[in-house]
């Protein structure tokens, strides 16, 4: 029936949904922004296929359920054609559902099928072609046959090879796989942005489609990017019998391969795979939203086909949204170490992902008047397991009319001095009062007891807030700023009541603290840096200024133009750390700190750039440390390295003495093979550091 009022409500109503995917896409795609959550994006597909089965007339060519993918190509990059088309996959959102597409895959096979199950990884599908085991370019998917050159910004990928290690590589192979960031690396690298005060990504995914797709290479370089892949495309007379075999000929080419998949023979064991991933997928390095089960067998993909859009071998269960509604109960706003005031949501307790949430970000200002929610609102909240929860929008449709709008202060929250902008581009407000504003001092202090500081046990978010209370007899609170915090006494703490038993003794948090505190005054150079919460100045900036310059003294008396010749500093750092150090009471807490027996400098370390003079086990030494080593952190590494009189390097190179490789080392381990570099383990990279080459 193509008419009456009824087919007239579906049309009105498919081009609504047409009109809000298409400008959903247009803005996750084109602009990495969401307007909408997934979930509602599934939604409202799924809607319109409903419609659009109910009445087959009103799907165009054009509707975006015929669509591959949801992106098309971009001015700003080249375009480039796939040998073969770039495929999406569609959705089951139950188990009633993907039992239903596996029983008829099943029945159209009419033979036993094996099952690959693999995590449906949340991030940027890219092709990789290569032409007789070399690179030759890399896109995205576009609109599944034509995507955009970025081949220039997946060079600077850890991991992904230019030349495929092996032999027998084929004239033409498609590598299909996913960009992403790694979870714990999304939130350092938001960390770094905030600090820098630019703008924060809102998910894992939005983070890497926007630094792959970068006009500058060094800006995607600079980003934490990652890949793995998840199938083929162009491949004649591909020599392997099913994509898991695909999966491990590949990874013997040197290609990133994920280790978090099965094969199994049964829809039961598949359903089990969804369901244990489903308990466990915050445990996983990177951000999942669903499972992808596919066909093992490669000739089955070809008698089973494909839709105009998507195979029939495969298909992809997604996850329940990790979100609730609750009322949003008001919006406050507090104060960072950087001064920034930042809007925060309070709202009614609510269970999701697993915890109760009480409170929820909001960024700034501009982003409550973007996502138009009021106080009194009943609002959507989504929280993926230990991620900060965010809002995301207003129910509209349950407002009762005594809602109200926020309204931004406008004088600190905390000392009341008037918030301002720092600057005419800077859209947060800030209060001005660094050196006394408690709230800035607080976040400074719990910055510097941070694992990105000086990792002090004692000295987290509880500890700092009981510093900066005045005592019980109301006198001066033990801090007023950060400059007192090494020179603090068991006295200092027994004024508060934090650090104080029943009986008036100190607490066991009390004498850890200071216990602490002394262990810190020699850690390394690079980490004091980073406790000095100099705007610009992080971890990696810092260690590149520890190795050259060996002390803080020499940072000091360096100029501009010296300390911006540092790999990995600049001239923005450069002038950041002088114009830190022309203020008075930055001064203060550098002496202070000095008086009280901190070390600013590296044992054995000879001045700037005199790395081959240094004394230690490493001295002279260019290191790399790469991949997984067991005992050691990224940084931990790096330190272990300088605290030896090494220099540690993040590229392989001819002047690189020892690369200590562990698991997912990738082409940095491919490139000291090639280069004759001896290559360590971490027991060996211990025995290094401890005695030296010959220990090796």
């Amino acid at each position: 029936m193509s008419s009456g009022p009824e087919f007239e409500k579906a049309r009105l109503e498919a081009e609504q949904l047409t009109e809000q995917i298409l400008a959903a896409a247009d803005a996750y795609y084109a602009r990495d922004e969401t307007l909408i959550s997934d979930a509602e994006y599934d939604r409202l597909m799924e809607r319109l296929r409903e419609i659009e089965t109910q009445y087959p007339v009103l799907q165009g060519q054009d509707s975006p359920t015929l669509a591959v993918g949801r992106g098309q190509t971009n001015s700003t990059f080249a375009p480039v054609t796939h040998a073969e088309r770039m495929m999406s996959l569609d959705n089951v959102f139950s188990e009633e559902q993907f039992r239903a597409w596996g029983e008829k895959v099943v029945r159209d096979s009419a033979r036993a099928v094996n099952w690959l199950c693999e995590l449906k990884i949340d991030g940027l599908a890219i092709n990789l072609r290569y032409e007789n085991g070399q690179l030759v370019s890399a896109a995205t998917r576009g609109d599944g046959v034509v995507g955009e050159d970025v081949t220039a910004n997946v060079l600077t990928i850890a991991g992904i090879p230019r030349a495929l290690a092996g032999s027998g590589h084929p004239a033409l192979v498609e590598i299909r796989g996913e960009i992403f960031i790694p979870t714990a690396l999304f939130h350092e690298l938001n960390e770094q942005l905030e600090d820098n005060d630019e703008k924060v990504f809102s998910n894992p995914r939005n983070a890497a489609s926007g630094s792959l797709r970068q006009k500058d290479a060094t800006k995607t370089a600079a980003r934490p990017l990652r890949m793995l892949v998840h199938g083929i495309g162009a491949w004649a007379d591909a020599p392997v019998p099913t994509q898991s075999a695909t999966y491990e000929l590949l990874a013997s080419w040197g290609l990133p391969i994920s280790t978090h998949y099965v094969v199994v023979d049964s829809l039961d064991k598949a359903w089990a795979f969804i369901e244990k991933m489903g308990r466990d997928r915050h445990s996983v390095e990177h951000e999942i939203d669903g499972i992808v089960v596919k066909v093992d067998e490669l000739a089955l993909h070809d008698e089973l086909g494909s839709t105009s859009r998507a195979p029939r071998w495969a298909i992809a269960y997604k996850y329940p949204p990790e979100q609730v509604n609750t009322k949003l109960v008001d919006v406050r706003v507090s104060v960072g170490r950087t001064g920034r005031a930042t809007p925060y949501a309070v709202v009614e307790p609510v269970r999701v992902a697993g915890s109760t949430v009480e409170f929820a970000t909001l960024h700034n200002q501009d982003v409550v008047k973007a996502k138009g929610v009021l106080i009194g609102d009943t609002i959507v909240l989504r929280k993926a397991g230990d991620v900060i929860p965010e809002v995301l929008g207003p129910v509209v449709e349950l407002r009762t009319g005594d809602e109200r709008a926020f309204v931004m202060p406008t004088q600190c929250p905390e000392c009341g001095a008037t918030l301002a902008p720092a600057s005419v581009d800077d859209i947060d407000l800030r209060c001005p009062n660094a050196r006394s504003c408690p709230a800035q001092v607080r976040g400074r202090v719990e910055h510097i007891g941070s694992r990105g500081g000086l990792d002090i046990e004692k000295l987290g978010e509880v500890a700092a807030a009981a510093l900066l209370v005045n005592a019980a007899d109301g006198s001066a609170p033990p801090l007023v700023t950060e400059a007192g915090l090494f020179s603090l006494t068991i006295d200092d703490l027994l004024a508060v009541d934090y650090f104080r038993n029943a009986d008036g003794s100190a607490s066991k948090n009390a004498l850890e603290l200071l216990s602490n505190l002394e262990t810190a005054k020699t850690k390394p150079l690079a980490r004091l840096l980073v406790s000095l919460n100099i705007r610009h100045v992080g971890p990696v900036a810092a260690r590149a200024l520890a190795s050259h310059f060996g002390s803080l003294d020499a940072i000091r008396l360096a100029t501009v133009d010296e300390l911006a010749a540092v790999d990995g500093v600049g001239t923005v750092i450069a002038e950041s750390i002088l114009n830190w150090f022309d203020v008075d009471w930055h001064r203060d807490i550098v002496d202070s700190w000095t008086q009280a027996g901190v070390r600013w400098s590296t044992p054995g370390h000879a001045g700037p750039g005199a790395i081959g003079e240094n004394t230690g086990p490493c001295a002279g030494l260019v290191i790399v440390a790469t991949g997984s080593l067991e005992g050691y952190t990224r940084e931990g590494a790096e330190e272990a390295i300088l605290a030896a009189g090494g220099k540690p390097s993040s590229s392989v190179s001819k002047k690189t003495d020892f690369v200590a490789a562990g698991p997912g080392a990738g082409s940095k381990l491919q490139k000291a093979e090639e280069l004759g570099i001896p290559v360590l383990d971490a027991a060996g990279f211990t025995r290094l550091l401890q005695g030296g080459p010959s220990a090796v």
